[in-house]
């Protein structure tokens, strides 16, 4: 008996070295190719954070990140609105060459089918994808049915899975979709969607404000869900609409089963976890409710600080934390009343958003685009504060060059070595846009043309860069704008303004008017 149990012994020593053996050997595979998590949050300025500045709205999970991975200075969105950016981040390409700009919860699908994509790009070079949250990039044709099967969408350009709100939180429509096809959709009480005339017997926020939880400053007083006024209208699908104050709950259950789930997969995992907060309207839910002495905004900024906290914790339970890759960041900087009142101008105090730059969401100053930018990879990256210049139209090439992909966007540029902390440099330059105007960064340099229009939008008290001269400023040594040092530097200036219409293109003046609706 006791040579049985020898020899049962022996076998047990001989296999757990031999699985011992393969799992270092699958470590080092997986390793090559590391799950992603690309965290993308929505209207979060740069001094938002704790790492960045923020004093009295505490982000211990943010800043978690931040100081023990690589917090970038220089780290942009591609744009200082929504659509565009998400376009460049997903597609590699710079938005103003689809003419992009921010959509309405009814528009088509913006990405072609047919192009080349992040998720794309990871799927073939054998991730798993997925995407949850927000997408706002368009979905099916001008004359979709939401009540059928939904196409194209996020699953047609990449994504094996999909949980997305349509647009916006303050957009219609108020459902969730998977995959194509809207949650909890009754066929009795299908979905209307109409971005210009209202149907026959709905209220709205502009003619029943007896019935709203939240008033409307400007735009944002069209069909009324849950007490909330939207942009659009909207008619049935009862049984479908989310509930506000929970969708980040909702959001991130998707986020920590798609984890648990994926994680016991040989296949690494390409997630987009698209968070809501801090865009309007800004709803936290109960547990969260005067947690920042804020008001609404600063709740749900800490709400979204803890989501962070939740997704780490289901990332170390799953065993992954060494072997994913994240990337946290905002599609654009940001803005205070942005269409409800909801005290983010009146209990702001000394909180400062934009971390001392200049303009906000919508502005072709550097708080519209200069976004948190935080990668974080237990064991790889080193903690490190960068300067490198970094934008979200970068991870195209960079994570095709992390997974051996030789597929290629055509504005995207391969700074990985700086994302990973291996160079202190990333791009050289970088064309920015805003509301279809667009500025050149280059080095410490941003050349921001002349355009005509109003200096100031009064709805959002936000500067919005236009100008009847053309404005030059050194970043590095005035990060707030305050020093035009165009005609001090004429030479300087005219060699950008040459080098940023030989990229951009003569058409450059031709913009879209601003409307906030």
């Amino acid at each position: 008996m006791k040579r049985i149990n020898y020899y049962l012994l022996a076998c047990i020593s001989l296999i757990g070295l031999s699985c011992q053996k393969n799992t270092s050997t699958a470590t080092k595979e997986v390793t090559s190719k590391p799950n992603i998590i690309f965290v993308y949050l929505d209207d979060l300025g740069y001094g938002d954070i704790g790492a960045n500045g923020a004093k009295n709205l505490n982000t211990p999970n943010f800043d978690a990140l931040a100081n023990g991975g690589i917090n970038f200075s220089n780290g942009y969105a591609s744009s200082a609105t929504c659509t565009p950016s998400r376009y460049a981040a997903f597609t590699g390409q710079y938005p103003w060459r689809k003419n992009a700009k921010i959509l309405p919860g009814s528009a088509p699908m913006l990405i072609d089918t047919a192009q080349v994509t992040l998720p794309k790009m990871l799927q073939a070079a054998g991730y798993n994808t997925a995407i949850i949250g927000k997408w706002h990039l368009g979905l099916g044709t001008h004359d979709k049915d939401w009540n059928q099967h939904i196409s194209p969408g996020p699953n047609e350009v990449g994504f094996d899975q999909s949980y997305i709100m349509a647009a916006t939180q303050d957009r219609v429509p108020t459902v969730y979709i998977e995959n194509g096809d809207v949650v909890n959709l009754d066929p009795n009480d299908p979905i209307e969607i109409n971005y210009k005339k209202n149907f026959k017997g709905q209220p709205t926020g502009k003619d029943n404000p007896e019935l709203l939880t939240m008033k409307w400053h400007h735009g944002h007083n069209s069909s009324i869900v849950n007490g909330i006024p939207r942009i659009g209208f909207m008619k049935g699908g009862q049984a479908a609409l989310w509930s506000d104050v929970d969708m980040a709950d909702h959001f991130l259950g998707k986020v920590k089963t798609y984890i648990k789930e994926k994680s016991k997969e040989e296949k690494p995992f390409f997630l987009t976890y698209t968070m809501q907060q801090p865009h309007v309207p800004r709803t936290p839910h109960p547990r969260f409710v005067g947690k920042s002495g804020m008001g609404p905004r600063g709740d749900v900024i800490v709400e979204a600080d803890w989501c962070i906290g939740e997704l780490m914790k289901t990332i170390r339970e799953a065993g992954i934390e060494e072997n994913t890759l994240i990337v946290i960041s905002s599609d654009n900087g940001p803005v205070l009343n942005d269409g409800y009142y909801d005290d983010a101008v009146e209990k702001l105090g000394d909180h400062d958003p934009s971390g001392g730059l200049r303009g906000g969401k919508y502005s072709l100053y550097d708080a519209g685009a200069h976004v948190p930018f935080i990668t974080y990879w237990k064991g790889q990256i080193q903690p490190a504060k960068s300067e490198a210049l970094v934008c979200q139209m970068d991870l195209f090439a960079s994570f095709a060059a992390l997974v051996g992909s030789d597929m290629k966007s055509q504005d995207s540029e391969n700074v990985l070595d700086a994302l990973v902390g291996k160079s202190k440099e990333g791009r050289e330059s970088l064309i920015l846009e805003a509301t279809t105007r667009t500025s050149y960064r280059k080095g410490d340099f941003v050349l921001i043309p002349s355009y005509k229009g109003p200096k100031l939008n009064t709805k959002v008290d936000i500067e919005l860069g236009n100008s009847n001269e053309i404005a030059l400023y050194n970043l590095k040594e005035d990060p707030a704008q305050q020093n035009n040092i165009a005609k001090a530097n004429p030479e300087l200036t005219a060699s950008l303004l040459k080098e940023f219409e030989a990229k951009r293109g003569a058409n450059y003046k031709k913009t879209s008017k601003l409307e906030l609706k």
